[in-house]
């Protein structure tokens, strides 16, 4: 049966100023076991004050792309959702199918902002920039057999492997940047990110540019010049988030919760403090407000979600002879943080 439910605090009201324009979501409990859809909906009261859209990382790993949509039906929530991409083509495979079988349960043109085929699949030497865009553009395909070909499809991947290949297939692209594995400073890590933003926005060549994850740790082990810190981490989303509202920038802030069964397998063991909310899945993490921006800084992101900001990068991002050696920026990019986010 249908879980019908509304919110009342999806009134306008309870979105403040300092609303994010996205965060990214695992439903899986601190056990790492998997959700119900009552547990989502409980999820989604917690995170109502700071967003309505999500992104989950995949449809098929523990079942999360149904009790996440049933959660969000009659709802003004969107979602994107996400195929997860490894060596391993038959995990992709199963996530397609069940994203499929969803399509033809859920209403995906109501509560559906996006699809999203892989994440860091490429970062992680796991596909070449061709073999995940035949797997973006084969997504296009099906959904197109079903009617939803406005949905728009694309990958996500770090700033210095969304090569151009990918670039080419997807919808709009869906980066990730994380100035804390470069070994930044919080001082300079704004600086750092929008470089990489303009960057991929000058290659991108018209296509929108997202970004998918970003975030700083808020505890755990610093990394370079790179230091965690309730107090780091609330500035650089200051920072970032301003600066994303003046430049009409999206993005997904990395992310919902602290979560305990997080990988530790990295340089930093800070894989589980990157949330706005403790890993008791209720209790907020940071004083109120979020954020504060000037006037000028507080724009509203185009309803189009283009970009309002002019590129300083110039030229094509690595062609795809490129990717197969080990270029300088993505030997620099952090080659120990985690790589997987479900």
């Amino acid at each position: 049966m249908k879980h019908l439910f509304t919110f009342s605090f999806f009134a306008s009201s309870v979105f403040c100023a300092s609303q994010l324009y996205g965060l990214n979501y695992n439903p899986k409990r601190q056990d790492g076991s998997c959700p119900n859809v009552y547990q989502v909906q409980d999820d989604l009261k917690v995170l109502a004050p700071y967003t309505n859209r999500l992104r989950i990382y995949s449809v098929h790993d523990c079942n999360q792309g149904e009790p996440v949509l049933r959660a969000i039906e009659n709802t003004d929530w969107k979602v994107s959702l996400g195929l997860w991409v490894n060596q391993d083509d038959s995990v992709y495979e199963a996530d397609l199918q069940e994203l499929l079988r969803l399509a033809g349960v859920f209403d995906f043109k109501k509560q559906v902002d996006a699809i999203v085929v892989g994440s860091e699949s490429i970062y992680r030497k796991e596909q070449t920039a061709e073999q995940l865009a035949a797997k973006v553009l084969r997504v296009k395909s099906e959904l197109s057999k079903i009617g939803l070909q406005e949905i728009p499809v694309t990958s996500s991947e770090t700033w210095p492997t969304y090569y151009q290949p990918l670039i080419d297939a997807v919808d709009f692209v869906n980066m990730h940047g994380f100035p804390f594995w470069e070994g930044v400073s919080v001082d300079g890590a704004n600086d750092k990110m929008f470089e990489h933003i303009h960057d991929l926005q000058a290659a991108a060549k018209g296509k929108r540019v997202v970004v998918g994850e970003t975030g700083w740790p808020s505890d755990g082990d610093n990394y370079g010049s790179a230091d965690t810190g309730l107090a780091n981490a609330q500035r650089y989303m200051q920072q970032f988030v301003c600066r994303a509202n003046k430049e009409n920038i999206e993005y997904f802030w990395f992310g919902a919760f602290d979560q305990s069964w997080a990988s530790t397998n990295n340089a930093s063991n800070v894989e589980s403090h990157w949330g706005i909310i403790l890993n008791d899945y209720v209790s907020p993490k940071f004083q109120q407000p979020l954020y504060s921006c000037g006037d000028d800084s507080n724009s509203s992101l185009l309803p189009n979600g283009e970009s309002g900001s002019s590129s300083t990068g110039s030229g094509d991002y690595p062609s795809n002879d490129v990717y197969n050696g080990e270029s300088e920026a993505v030997a620099g990019y952090a080659s120990r943080r985690c790589r997987h986010r479900y």
